[in-house]
């Protein structure tokens, strides 16, 4: 009977420890993703006022100035 106890109880401390940790990982992974977002965007940002800046030409867009020195046409 003790023993059943006491396998119960080390069950339950499992099931909760894998509940706890699960959480935990999520919240973390999560508070992860927010942080790289965060810094992808602030780069992207950054960039796109660059090459605004200092890399279009007269009437060309963001996005087309980028496409052109991608592939070698600067």
């Amino acid at each position: 009977m003790a023993k059943s106890k006491i396998v119960k109880a080390n069950k339950k401390l499992a099931g909760t420890a894998a509940d706890t940790y699960q959480k935990i990982e999520d919240t973390v992974v999560r508070g992860y993703k927010k942080v790289e977002n965060a810094a992808v965007s602030g780069y992207m940002k950054i960039e796109d006022k660059f090459v605004d800046q200092y890399l279009t030409r007269d009437g060309e867009s963001v996005e087309d100035a980028k496409k052109r020195i991608k592939h070698g046409d600067i």
